[in-house]
């Protein structure tokens, strides 16, 4: 077994795992990056073409930073690629005055603007609007591209000096080493960032995985889900069914979703809030996503030589980018960007 030498090792190589390995390269370091499928594959969880990108976070204050400080690295890095890694449509937030699609988006410090419930009416025909629902427009806010995004992380770190190991499994994380079934990766730091497969490595955090059907639909008629007439939405449409989703990029594409998951099915959401939408959906996809008990990150040290991130992959994609420079802080001691306690791994310890 050949035995390799780096500053740092990042297994896993989604949404985060991506990220770090690039924010790491771009500081000079040796690194290496392992992928167990294809890079930009769809076994986890950041695929499915787009993701929603929200600047007013409903998970937690703080992560409306981290969501800016994504769109910043993803601007920087269009500008060198000449590809557009955040589309911003704006986003209609839509609920009952006191919902937290409502309240929460107004409190995350960044421009938004309140509409009526007759504005939104006005705005989004499509929408079966309950009385007394009002709305908030996030404009900064739109889609993300997860596959592409993840595929220009890569090649970025690439071009900066990384090795790339994809198709690639991990046989064993043993102190600062990491086996493959060909190689053993010595390493200082060890970023661990395995999406669902993060609780195999590191057991004692409480993950929990679930797989996500994401979901596609199109108009039953001439009605107009373009994404220029339907941006992007996060909708309180009751207290017992949320929905997320945006209008169509191509092929009349509608994206859907609603949680909870365990209660609420899509077919039926969908006939509610969008009579103009056919209920059935014409493409279903599974998406992977681990979350946390307190519904936050996992982001920080595990150990002198080790960090993790994952959790809450549902609403991860949008800050990945952020993430990675993150963790790149988090390995190298410098101090981080924005406040990251909350997302402290080892908060879960008795």
């Amino acid at each position: 077994m050949q035995i390799v030498r780096k500053d740092v090792v990042v297994v896993g190589l989604g949404a985060f795992g991506s990220a770090a390995l690039w924010r790491l390269a771009q500081r000079g370091l040796t690194v290496a990056g392992i992928e167990q499928h294809a890079i930009g594959h769809d076994q986890g969880s950041s695929h499915g073409g787009t993701r929603l990108f929200r600047i007013a976070c409903m998970e937690h204050p703080s992560l409306s930073a981290i969501a800016l400080k994504s769109l910043e690295l993803w601007t920087a890095l269009g500008a060198q690629t000449g590809e557009t890694y955040v589309h911003q449509t704006g986003l209609l937030y839509v609920g009952n005055p006191d919902s937290k699609a409502i309240t929460v988006p107004q409190q995350a410090g960044v421009p938004v603007e309140l509409l009526t419930n007759t504005e939104v009416v006005e705005r989004q025909p499509q929408y079966n609007v309950q009385p007394g629902q009002i709305g908030v427009w996030d404009p900064g806010a739109g889609i993300c591209y997860p596959e592409l995004s993840v595929r220009a992380h890569v090649a970025a770190a690439e071009r900066l000096g990384a090795d790339v190991h994809a198709n690639t499994n991990v046989l064993a994380i043993e102190g600062n080493t990491v086996y493959t079934p060909t190689l053993a990766i010595e390493a200082d730091q060890i970023v661990i960032a395995a999406g669902a497969g993060l609780r195999h490595f590191v057991p004692d955090l409480p993950l929990k995985h679930t797989p996500t059907p994401v979901s596609w639909f199109r108009p039953k008629d001439s009605a107009d889900f373009s994404l220029a007439k339907f941006p992007a939405f996060v909708w309180d449409f009751s207290e017992e069914m949320g929905l997320w989703g945006h209008g169509s990029t191509a092929d009349f594409a509608v994206k859907v979703g609603a949680h909870p998951l365990d209660t609420v099915d899509v077919e039926d959401a969908v006939a509610q809030a969008f009579p103009s939408l056919a209920p059935k959906p014409f493409d279903v996809k599974p998406c992977h996503v681990t979350d946390s008990p307190d519904e936050q990150f996992l982001v920080g040290r595990i150990s002198d030589h080790v960090t993790v991130a994952g959790g809450d992959s549902g609403h991860g994609f949008k800050h990945c980018a952020g993430i990675g420079e993150l963790l790149a802080q988090i390995v190298t001691g410098e101090p981080t960007y924005c406040p990251i306690e909350f997302m402290d791994p080892t908060r879960f310890a008795s």
